[in-house]
């Protein structure tokens, strides 16, 4: 098991001095936001993303992956009926998958919940048949790479599309590729009916990447979530890739929230022996 930490936890800060306090941390990894890198990401060249991977490597971290994919620019959306916005979108997404290659990362993590609801009018049919046939488009590229697309479930209070475990295997069956898996986030699942223990257990062989979380919006370790269950169930399942610590919520600042989820996982995980 590794663990990594969301960049946009360090916001406004160099990212060098970013990855100088994540590794100091004593992470083994760094999960990038595009958008906190350039309002457009394809302003980053593949050259530049490999200075950015080079940066992190010389901190000892591996870039992990990417995550916010749609955040910016603002207009792209992923089952709305217009073509020209799903090529502009299909277009970001495969230029992420380059640059995140490029980095060294793995995965991506498909969240954007504005971007990807079913919009008014439209039919949940037609919506999930835009999505697959883009999933697939872009996982075609994405595997060569060695990246994976994994999609996230969230609950219904953010997007009306993806809003369970169970749909959004759903779609991943429906895409039917080997870059196509799975992400799960402690927080999104804590809005399920099922268990956490049951979710993870019932898709275990989707399983590609892992967040930490709670539901108050901070780290692991600041609210009431008991992870001693979820490292067993992980262990469980045989999941060994990488559980990175994502927030909402920045307070008090990135060096506290890092330091302390950080010495909560580590402790929880080895209480369930996991690690």
């Amino acid at each position: 098991m590794r663990f990594a930490i969301c960049n946009e936890t360090y916001e406004g800060w160099d990212f060098g001095a970013a990855c100088a306090d994540i590794a100091e941390s004593g992470y083994d990894g760094v999960e990038i936001a595009p958008f906190t890198l350039a309002n457009d990401p394809t302003e980053i060249s593949e050259s530049r993303a490999q200075e950015i991977g080079d940066v992190a490597k010389s901190f000892g971290l591996a870039v992990t992956g990417f995550h916010w994919l749609l955040q910016k620019p603002e207009g792209l959306h992923l089952t709305c009926p217009d073509i020209e916005i799903r090529k502009r979108t299909k277009e970001i997404l495969l230029h992420l998958v380059r640059i995140c290659a490029a980095m060294g990362g793995e995965v991506m993590v498909f969240g954007s919940p504005k971007q990807r609801n079913v919009l008014s009018g439209e039919t949940y049919g037609a919506a999930f048949g835009r999505a697959v046939e883009l999933f697939r488009e872009v996982c075609d590229v994405a595997h060569p790479l060695g990246v994976t697309l994994a999609l996230e479930p969230l609950s219904a209070e953010y997007t009306n599309f993806m809003i369970n475990a169970e749909e959004t295997v759903r779609v991943i069956k429906a895409v039917n590729h080997p870059a196509c898996r799975l992400h799960l986030d402690v927080n999104a699942m804590c809005s399920e009916e099922k268990s956490i223990d049951d979710i993870i257990s019932e898709n275990r062989e989707y399983l590609a990447y892992f967040h930490a979380n709670d539901p108050n919006l901070r780290g692991p370790g600041f609210g009431d979530v008991d992870f001693v269950p979820i490292a067993h169930a992980l262990k469980k399942v045989g999941y060994d890739g990488i559980v990175s610590v994502e927030v909402f919520d920045y307070e008090p600042n990135p060096q506290t929230i890092a330091r302390e989820s950080l010495t909560y996982l580590k402790r929880t995980f080895r209480e369930a022996g996991a690690i």
